[in-house]
């Protein structure tokens, strides 16, 4: 008897017709396809010469075929959206939206409700602020596919609201390959314009400093010395004078800022070792890009916002490079599959930005700030992965992952000048800086540094006791461990410094002359909480069944999880200060989840999922220090007290498979959240922090569609083409329930009520109650010719409440409507494979609007331009 592969071999065929899914956890969305393609009964044919070969078609859709609701971006759909990082690419897919830079959130959930995975192990995060990786600095050219999955099952980590990101890596390759590619872009407020800039060090164009931003010896030996500069011991002299240069604090005009550019190589190859293949791919990339925002930052301490506390024009330039290197081994044996995969992500940023404005309702005195930073984030991740089919009813999954990822700010230093405007000060029709620390102006400086390790592992066994049954058991491990700092300082000079020095510019201003003989000195303004340690251990066991009765498929189970989180302060000086300021979170949970599906037609089915999730605080949300983050201006304390918040979880949605690779799904979804983790602002200076508020429900619906038009009927050129509309769209709302009677835990504050920091009836911020998206495209279904027209409307959404206890409405951002334009064509060069990519971003040339307003009153929080993007890139494959 002959048996074609596709029978004998599904997960062969699986290979072949359908995108990479995650390897493990096991019973994911692609091992569910693969059994139930494997259990699909195929017709015998009787052929010449006795032989009987038995054909079958498994379905090649892993959203229809799973137990779960999942959405699939593949390779070949990572590539129509034409986006250069997989955040941007995952802002397509149904229910999803990207806010700030690069977090994902997923049905107007905040970040923190978004589970990120990497080949199913969990990812630490290069970020003060989050705890979970921000996805922009992943470059779509490493991720081969990307699983959203919106429904919790049991074999996933606990800490699931919205749903879970597992982002796969390019795997072993089917033949050997050199591909080499780069691109050149232009932006329409960047690129030949006016921007700043300052000069770092000579590789600063690599992301990689020369040194010239380590920390200078005398502020090294003072650290090591654990002395308190408030203690009188410390000579702060020395230290000053080797803090402030030329090369870190002159602020440069730089009138025509450079194109953005980008290079990439990917190679692999497969090798026959004995009965084992064994496959290698690598691939590296290089992105530089230049984005100038001419910024307003307008804040108001009054309930009706009828007059402005600060009124600032700030124009920032931000030069960002990304390096990354992936290097990937796999060996497949029979049934059985290896994978080490090793990734490293680099991303820095140079900041320049200069601001003038007014502040603390000054009409008459202008103030003029600089600031200089450079940031560098870094990724580092290896895994192991073992899928392993003892016997053909038994699986077993292994997996265990080390990930590093950094975070350094060296030297962000600020300076701010003052103009009184007033005839009788001699000085007042020029900018001064007396380093005085108020309204005769100020300089600091900050040296920040992350570390975060996390160690993961897990075993999933599978065992199919009849065709129609399946059960599974699992459990996993993750071990993060966080280390943060940030020490910061600020110059001040006695009462009698003289005007005409402070006109100086700031390396002069701060020379070492200037220093001595005026005797500045250096404080350190934060001696409280400098440092943390932070840590979250997770243990967490599971069970489930997976049972088919008929047209019924019914997957349900439980997760047994238990975490400590803590957070503590970090000694730091030989003689501490005490400090109530830490976190000691011990809880467990039994977590269900159960998902029944009926398919009452051949391609019509209908689902019913609920579950009980939980989400943990960030360790930035527990930390009390001080951050500042400059994208958004905002100054950010964390509150020790938070705890987790407990969610329940309920979905029903229908699908309709109309047609291969096309499809129609409705649903509706509720979620009830108990002490959900809300953002509230308070004080003169704006400082955002984070509350427990009582409990908030959300719920919404949704949409998608996925249709395909045959144009062969047209002849000629229109013979292999067809038109391709992809379009989903999400409603949500959400409501926070707060109580007179409520009581709020805000570590240092004297109210517990919890009317004091929220309004009943509120939504939850970073929902948007409308999401849509729609590509409609032309592509060549016999070569690589495709032409994308993509749009996306996010409509506003509340990121921050507004000043506590002044009725003040929330601060809003609305992201609007977005259209891009997206073309890709291959060709034959010297017979070999070329693609040629012209990208057209945000051609409505929307900005962005962060406000408040009441009545006629607004304040433009945080509002900019955005450029029109136009990119230019080719690829060749060898």
């Amino acid at each position: 008897m002959l048996v074609t592969t596709a029978l004998a071999s599904p997960a062969l065929a699986h290979a072949q017709d359908a995108p990479t899914a995650a390897p493990a956890p096991t019973d994911t969305a692609a091992d569910t396809a693969e059994d139930q393609a494997a259990g699909e009964q195929a017709p015998e044919v009787s052929v010449p010469g006795g032989d009987i070969v038995v054909t079958g078609r498994r379905s090649a859709n892993v959203a229809r075929a799973s137990t779960a609701v999942v959405s699939i971006l593949s390779a070949e759909e990572i590539a129509r959206t034409g986006e250069g990082n997989i955040a941007g690419a995952l802002g397509r897919v149904t229910g999803l939206s990207v806010v700030g830079n690069g977090f994902v959130y997923v049905r107007g959930l905040g970040d923190r409700y978004s589970l990120a995975l990497l080949n199913g192990s969990p990812l630490p995060s290069p970020e003060p602020l989050k705890r979970v990786v921000p996805l922009d600095i992943f470059p779509s050219g490493v991720i081969a596919s990307s699983l959203v999955q919106k429904s919790y099952s049991v074999n996933f980590p606990g800490e699931f609201g919205g749903g879970v990101i597992n982002l796969t890596t390019k795997a072993t390759p089917d033949e050997g390959f050199i591909a080499l590619g780069g691109g050149v872009g232009f932006d329409s407020e960047t690129t030949n314009q006016l921007g700043y800039t300052y000069y770092g060090s000579k590789t600063d164009w690599t992301g990689f400093d020369n040194g010239q931003r380590d920390i200078p010896p005398a502020l090294a030996d003072f650290f090591k010395s654990g002395e308190r500069i408030s203690s009188g011991n410390v000579d702060t002299t020395a230290i000053s004078q080797q803090i402030v240069n030329g090369r870190n604090s002159i602020l440069q005009r730089e009138d025509h800022v450079q194109p953005n550019f980008t290079a990439n190589l990917t190679a692999g190859k497969s090798f026959d070792v004995g009965s084992a293949v064994l496959g290698i791919i690598a691939a590296a990339g290089y992105s530089n890009k230049t984005t100038t925002r001419e910024t307003v930052n307008q804040s108001s301490l009054q309930s009706d916002l009828s007059a402005l506390e600060s009124d600032f024009n700030r124009v920032t330039t931000d030069n960002r490079i990304v390096v990354n290197g992936l290097l990937g081994l796999g060996l497949e044996f029979g049934d059985n599959k290896l994978r080490w995969t090793n990734l490293y992500i680099r991303d820095t940023i140079k900041h320049s930005r200069l601001g003038i404005g007014k502040r603390h309702g000054n009409e008459v005195t202008d103030f003029m700030q600089q600031d200089t930073a450079w940031y560098e984030r870094q990724l580092i991740d290896t895994q192991l992965v073992a899928e392993l089919k003892p016997m053909s009813d038994l699986s077993i999954d292994l997996r265990g992952g080390y990930a590093n990822s950094q975070r350094e700010a060296p030297a962000e230093l600020s300076y701010e000048y003052v103009r009184t405007n007033v005839d009788a000060d001699p000085y007042g029709a020029y900018f001064v800086n007396r380093l005085n620390g108020g309204n005769g102006g100020n300089a600091t400086v900050s040296y920040s540094d992350l570390n975060e390790d996390l160690w993961s592992g897990g075993v999933d066994v599978s065992y199919r006791f009849i065709p129609a049954l399946r059960a599974t058991v699992g459990y996993a491990y993750s071990d993060t461990n966080r280390t943060s700092s940030r020490r910061d300082f600020q110059f001040r000079a006695p009462s009698d410094f003289p005007s005409g020095v402070g006109m100086l510019r700031p390396d002069l201003l701060l020379g070492n002359a200037v220093i001595d003989y005026f005797n500045i000195e250096l404080i350190e303004t934060n001696e409280g909480n400098p440092a943390f340690r932070a840590t979250l251990r997770n243990h967490g066991a599971y069970g489930k069944v997976d049972l088919q009765l008929g047209n019924l498929q019914i997957d349900a189970g439980v997760r047994y999880e238990t975490a400590k989180q803590v957070v503590t302060p970090i000694q730091v000086f030989t003689v501490p200060g005490a400090s109530t300021a830490s976190t000691n979170l011990d809880r467990d949970y039994w977590l269900p989840a159960a998902t029944l599906t009926w398919q009452f037609r051949p391609d019509m089915q209908i689902r019913l999922n609920a579950s009980k999730t939980i989400a943990r605080p960030q360790f930035r949300e527990l930390l009390y220090q001080f951050y500042f983050d400059p994208d958004s201006n905002r100054q950010y304390f964390g509150n020790p007290l938070l705890v987790d918040s407990q969610l329940t979880n309920a979905e029903a949605r229908y699908e309709w498979y109309f047609d291969r690779d096309q499809r129609l799904s409705v649903a509706g979804f509720y979620k009830r959240i108990k002490n959900p983790i809300e953002t509230f602002v308070s004080g003169a200076d704006f400082t955002t922090s984070f509350a427990n508020a009582p409990e908030a429900d959300l719920y919404g619906a949704e949409v998608e569609v996925q249709k395909y038009f045959d144009l062969s009927d047209w002849g000629g050129f229109w013979s292999s083409r067809r038109i391709v509309l992809v379009g989903n769209y999400t409603y949500t709302s959400s409501k926070i329930h707060v109580g007179l009677d409520d009581k709020v835990h805000v570590y240092g504050a004297s109210s517990t009520q919890a009317t004091d920091y929220f309004t009943d009836g509120d939504r939850l911020t970073g929902q948007s109650k409308h999401l849509a998206n729609v590509q409609f495209g032309l592509e060549d279904q016999g070569s690589l010719s495709q032409q994308t027209l993509l749009i996306t409307y996010a409509s506003k959404r509340s990121i921050s409440r507004g000043l506590s206890n002044t009725d003040q409405p929330d601060v809003f951002e609305a992201p609007g409507l977005r259209i891009d334009f997206v073309a890709r064509q291959g060709f034959k060069l010297f017979k070999q494979d070329v693609e040629l990519k012209f990208e057209a971003r945000n051609l409505t040339g929307r900005g962005h609007v962060e406000y408040q307003q009441v009545g006629d009153n607004r304040v433009n929080v945080n509002g900019y331009d955005l450029g029109r993007v136009f990119a230019l890139g080719a690829s060749i494959k060898f």
